[in-house]
């Protein structure tokens, strides 16, 4: 098992596929809290389904747009249990195909229909510009949604003079039980997550719109363009929170393993190596790395390391270090709580010289180049 995320605590709102990503995320070390996001909800007795399923039946359309593996499946799958999926497929071979990424292109293969055309981008913006590069006027375009409508693709399409027949095969809904959700969203607010994954836009937006109606959502905001670090499976992914100026990490492929080893680049980044007092000291989120050795930390532990490494080699006043502490915990610690969270964070770290105290002022992390002796350090609190 590597440890590149070791000390890192990774939120994952994913409802499909959730176990993989979190299974590789422990993998390297990570920490996993899951609050999936929203769930998928089938539509194979949907009525409307049926309906634009039989229209396809009667007028064969001249192009078909399948924008996920899941949902053309389900397309298929739901033919085949009202007794028309050959009808179906023979309906949809003599179209131009074409799928917004390989997901898609392997599930209309997997059909037994010709191999599509994909953007290479794996984006409907692509994917629309390529087919808007030809004359539309007169054609029947199917599409089939992926969870939810898809106006702008419509509409353009439109303009273009084609007759489009949407194919609703599923929809994202909120979860039926809110709690891990809720719970994710109180660890993301308030900085006990260091990063937290998306794999779709509907998850983004879900746990936005939560977020809006627990009223923190510049809680949740300040987060995001924060501390916890938002990574995303791809830019249609990430739209939801660019609109509200959150960055994120976005892997070259828009991939689950691409994801996780782009976590494994941006969080270390993110948490500088010092050399304090001849050892090289890195704050992760719920752990220290000394001289590469993991040393777990309380959460009060935690805080005050973080507050000190924030401005290493400079003291730190107990009354600073006392409101970082109930910032984080919201209770009430004095300068003699401050005393008692050194003591029990210079014994989780093995290494009491690390945290030097400065008589009458407060503490730092005194700075020194690997193999030099710390100068000045005061291990009494």
């Amino acid at each position: 098992m590597s440890e590149e995320l070791t000390g890192y605590t990774v939120a994952v709102t994913a409802a499909r596929r959730a176990e993989e990503l979190g299974s590789l995320l422990e993998r390297r070390g990570a920490r996993v809290v899951h609050g999936p996001a929203l769930r998928i909800l089938p539509l194979a007795d949907d009525t409307e389904l049926r309906r634009v399923t039989d229209e396809c039946l009667q007028h064969p359309p001249d192009a078909v747009v399948a924008t996920t593996g899941i949902g053309f499946r389900g397309w298929v799958e739901a033919a085949d249990g009202w007794g028309v999926g050959a009808e179906l497929l023979d309906a949809l071979s003599s179209a131009r195909l074409l799928a917004r990424g390989p997901k898609a292109r392997g599930a209309v293969r997997a059909a037994g229909l010709p191999d599509p055309w994909s953007p290479t981008s794996e984006s409907s913006a692509e994917l629309l510009e390529h087919l808007l590069a030809e004359p539309l006027d007169g054609l029947r375009i199917a599409v089939q949604l992926h969870g939810q409508p898809l106006p702008d693709f419509v509409e353009a399409l439109h303009c273009a003079g084609a007759k489009v027949i949407e194919v609703p095969v599923y929809r994202w809904t909120a979860p039926a039980d809110i709690t891990a959700l809720e719970s994710l969203l109180a660890a993301v607010c308030a900085h006990q997550v260091d990063a937290v994954t998306f794999t779709s836009a509907p998850a983004a937006a879900s746990l936005l719109s939560l977020a809006a109606e627990r009223n923190c959502r510049d809680e949740l905001l300040t987060a995001l363009r924060g501390p916890v670090l938002a990574a995303c499976v791809g830019p249609v992914t990430h739209a939801p929170l660019a609109d509200r100026g959150v960055p994120a990490v976005i892997p070259e492929r828009f991939r689950i393993g691409a994801l996780v080893r782009s976590l494994c680049e941006a969080l270390p980044m993110r948490s500088p190596t010092l050399p304090v007092a001849g050892h090289s000291l890195q704050v992760r989120g719920h752990a220290a790395i000394l001289d590469g050795e993991v040393r777990q930390l309380s959460p009060q532990g935690t805080t005050l390391l973080r507050a000190l490494a924030e401005r290493p080699g400079r003291v730190v006043s107990r009354p600073a270090l006392a409101a970082a502490l109930n910032c984080a915990g919201g209770g009430a610690a004095d300068e003699h709580a401050v005393e008692q969270a050194v003591a029990r964070l210079r014994s989780s770290l093995g290494r009491p010289q690390l945290v030097q105290t400065v008589i009458k002022r407060g503490y730092r992390l005194p700075l020194e180049p690997m193999g030099d002796s710390p100068r000045c350090a005061d291990p009494l609190p």
